[in-house]
Order: C-alpha cells, then structure tokens, then sequence
C-alpha cells in the first residue's frame, strides 16, 4: 500500500475537534483584526486633513511675480485649501480631531454595556455579521466627504459616532465564540497569541490608509470599510458559535489532552457523568446574567477599573502618535504612519509575553501590576529619547509598545473570560458576553478621555500629554493593589501549607 502524501499526513496528526477549534482561532482572530483596520486609518489621515504650511506672509519674494510663478505649477481640488481639508484647516485643528475621536469612542463606550447584553440574546453569526456590514458602511462614509466635497464637522462626527456604535457588536461576540471553544489550561498565551489581531489589524490600517493618505485620502476608508464588510461575509459563511453546535467535544468536559489545542483543568460536573449531552441541557436551561449579578463576580470591578486607565493610555497611542511623530520628526503623514506600526509590534511581544508569565506565575493581577510599574518610567523616556532622533524613536516604539499593550491585551482576552466563567457563575457560559462587555466597556470610557485629553493638552506642549499618560498609568496600578495583595497572600498561604 502506498504511503500517505505528507500533506494528508499532517491532516491525520489532528482531530476533528483540533480543526475546529484551530479554524475559530483563525477566523476569529481576522474577523476582530478587520475591526482594528477599520479604526486605524483615522490617525493616518490627521496629518492630511491639517497640514503644517506657511502663511504668504511669512514667505519672503523678491516680487510678486516671483511668488506667483513659484506657487503656479501646484494645483488644487477646489475641495482641498492649503493648509489642509476644511474646516480642520483652521488653527484650533487638535480640539476638532479630538472631537473626532472623542465622538467614536464615547458612541463605543456607552454602546459596549448594551452590546454584551444583546449578544447574550442573539445568535452571535448573525450579530456580528450585521455589525461588520454597518461598520464597514460608516467607515466608508467618512471617505465619502472627500469625495463629495463635505466640509461639515458635523458629517464627520456623525460618521465617527455611528461607526463607533456599530464596532461594540466585535469583541464581546468575538470573545464569547473563543471562550466557549477554548479553556482556562494555558489562556493567557494562547489568548495573547490571539489578541495580536489588535496590533495586526492596526498595522495593516496603517499601511493601507497610508498608501492613499497622500494622494486620495478618501479611499484610506473606503478600502477599509470595503474589507471588513467582506470579512462579514466570511463570518456569516463560516463562524460557528459554539462546540455542541457542530458536534464537536466540548473543552470543559473533554479529555484536555486528546482533544483541545488549548488544555482546560475545568471538567463537568462529576454528576452529569460526564455526558456531553447532560451538559448542553444543562447550560440551555441557563439564563443570562444579569448585569448587577455580572458586577458581584469578584475582580470585575477592580480590572474594570484599571482597563479604565490602561486604555487611556493605549488608544491615545493609537490616535495620536502618527501626529506626534509627523511633528517631532519632520516627516510626511504617510512616513509617520509607516513608523507608528513599530509601537504595535511591540504590542504584538507584550501581548504575547503577559501571557505567558501570567500563565507561568498564575497571578493575572501581578503580571498587569508589573507591567504598569515599569511602563510609567518608559513612557517619561520616550518622551525625552524621541527627540533625540529616529534611531531612538524606533527603539522607544518598541519597548513602550509592549509595556503599554501588554496589561491591556491581558485584561480584554484572558482576564475577561476567566471571569466569564468564574466558578461563581456555576457554569453559566451566558455570562461570557456579559462580563466582557462590561470590562471593555469600562475600558472603552477610558479610551475616549485620552484621545479627547490628548487634543486639549497637546497645544501646551506635547510632554503635557505624556505627564498625563504616566498618571494615568499609575492610577490603572492603584485599581489592581487589592487583587494584587490577595494574589501574593494566596501564593504565601501555599507555600507554607505544603512545608507543613
């Protein structure tokens, strides 16, 4: 008989359920990497909608004529002014794309605590599949004002407002669907290896904004917008919500060796003898939590609290550093773009490594609290290092990128679904959506203060926004000082009960 090709091979290595389980981590990891793609390009485009430019006064000529010849080849769209696109060519532009910003994320904060709450009442594949069509159609609309010639701050805020409302169907759902599919073993590097979509989807924001930026920087939207409604089509084709729903074993009552990627120590209940089937009866019967009851679950409201302050300062990262660099370095909107993914990068490698020490030590709260620690003095540094030149900038980008996205990466994946399935909840996978929508809602408040702070500071000098930042970051330590203290006290109380 003849050998089996190496590629079939690889098929037999796996089981059915591995497959499955391998097909949501992928799927679920480009879905919430289009949402992030979708966001990005906003920041790109600041440089280009203000442009730094030299009033005719300031311009010395011999003659008239001589200014007049030197100003002739350069032609303009009668849409565009010199100093960049109305009305963000006026001398108050930060406030006015701070408004911007501030209008996104206040739309997605306030709309986060409804979305997990309706993503507990609806099938997921349909919920996220309409919130990706939406989204891609409000990214896109911003677009259109180039297009179309608008110059109403209004449209603009309108568009950011809608799109920001529509973008809270992602993570709860994205979240419920890799929780349900994967368990608690090794979560934190798994998760962090998952939560990467976020630096990914904004790296690929970044270049794809910035190809157009300079030239049409409507289509660095409409593009976007294009992408993630075809990824919507993609989840309604291939997302599936849950185990039992394609008959797969699920995590928590299956062998964790045999027949997860991702080991659980968590089992069913002795009493249902294990059987599968016993246990989707019994999670059907559930309800959802409720959302004072997803408050009561214990650490929900500490790390709430800190992702508050962590994504404060993430998402001022987000929405401001291509500025920061376009005016501390010199360079054009597109270059400064290009050099702002090296700050997601280091996300990437923070995500990643919070996970796995926090596997490793198996105290959540203290690999948050010691990332904060270090990540205060760093981002002091970078202020003072970046404008010692490029070489610096890139160093700085890099490091900061890890120590500020890593206790966030941490918080929105594998905090949040340890919480969602706290033993509290007695097995209730409802809570899922519940408790993460809250946390990242809490979080999403935090992120609509920084980039609205940011434009109210940054006119006063830019070492003003990072003084804030720093605060910030030490608030978001405060809030994880009682978790961190019962984590060390539980470590301590084990170690002297097994010298005994």
């Amino acid at each position: 008989m003849a050998e089996l090709p190496p590629g079939i091979r690889l098929f037999t290595l796996f089981t059915r359920d591995q497959w499955y389980r391998a097909l949501t981590f992928v799927l679920t990891f480009m879905l919430y990497a289009s949402f992030h793609l979708s966001r990005k390009p906003i920041s790109i485009v600041k440089g280009e909608l203000h442009k730094h430019c030299n009033t005719p006064q300031v311009i010395e000529h011999n003659t008239y004529k001589e200014y007049a010849i030197q100003i002739q080849p350069v032609k303009k769209i009668a849409n565009e002014s010199r100093c960049g696109w109305e009305p963000f060519d006026k001398s108050n532009y930060k406030q006015l794309l701070g408004a911007l910003d501030y209008s996104f994320l206040c739309a997605y904060a306030v709309g986060m605590y409804l979305s997990g709450i309706i993503g507990e009442r609806l099938p997921i594949r349909y919920y996220l599949t309409g919130g990706m069509f939406a989204s891609g159609l409000f990214t896109a609309m911003f677009g259109f004002g180039y297009f179309y010639n608008i110059h109403s701050l209004w449209f603009y805020i309108v568009a950011q407002m809608a799109n920001g409302l529509v973008q809270t169907t992602g993570w709860p759902s994205v979240v419920t669907c890799i929780g349900n599919w994967f368990g608690k073993g090794r979560r934190g590097l798994i998760m962090g290896l998952w939560n990467s979509h976020t630096s990914v989807g904004n790296i690929l924001g970044s270049l794809i904004a910035g190809y157009w930026v300079s030239t049409s920087w409507g289509l660095s939207f409409v593009v976007p917008g294009v992408i993630i409604a075809l990824m919507g089509i993609v989840c309604f084709l291939f997302l599936i919500e849950h185990p039992r729903d394609a008959n797969c074993t699920s995590s928590s009552s299956s062998d964790p060796e045999k027949h997860c990627l991702l080991p659980d120590n968590e089992k069913c209940n002795k009493s249902l003898n294990h059987n599968n089937g016993g246990c989707e009866e019994t999670e059907n019967r559930k309800s959802a939590i409720s959302f004072s009851g997803a408050l009561r679950i214990p650490g929900v409201v500490e790390f709430s609290l800190c992702l508050l302050f962590a994504k404060l300062v993430s998402y001022t990262f987000l929405f401001w550093l291509p500025l920061y660099i376009t005016n501390v370095e010199h360079i054009d909107a597109k270059r400064a773009g290009d050099l702002s993914t090296l700050f997601d990068v280091g996300g990437i490698f923070g995500g990643i490594l919070a996970g796995i020490i926090s596997d490793r030590l198996k105290k959540r709260a203290t690999t948050c609290g010691m990332m904060l620690l270090i990540a205060a003095p760093t981002l002091y540094l970078f202020s003072a290092i970046s404008k010692m030149g490029f070489e610096a900038t890139i160093v700085m980008l890099l490091i900061s990128g890890a120590l500020v996205n890593g206790p966030y990466a941490l918080i929105t994946t594998a905090v949040s679904a340890d919480l969602g399935t706290h033993k509290s909840l007695k097995g209730n996978a409802k809570a899922l959506s519940t408790v993460t929508a809250i946390i990242d809602g809490t979080g999403s408040v935090g992120a609509a203060l920084g980039p609205l702070l940011a434009g109210l500071l940054s006119p006063s000098g830019w070492n003003n926004v990072f003084y804030m930042l720093m605060i910030a970051d030490a608030c978001a330590l405060l809030f994880l000082l009682r978790l961190i203290r019962n984590e060390l006290r539980c470590s301590l109380d084990r170690t002297l009960f097994k010298e005994h």
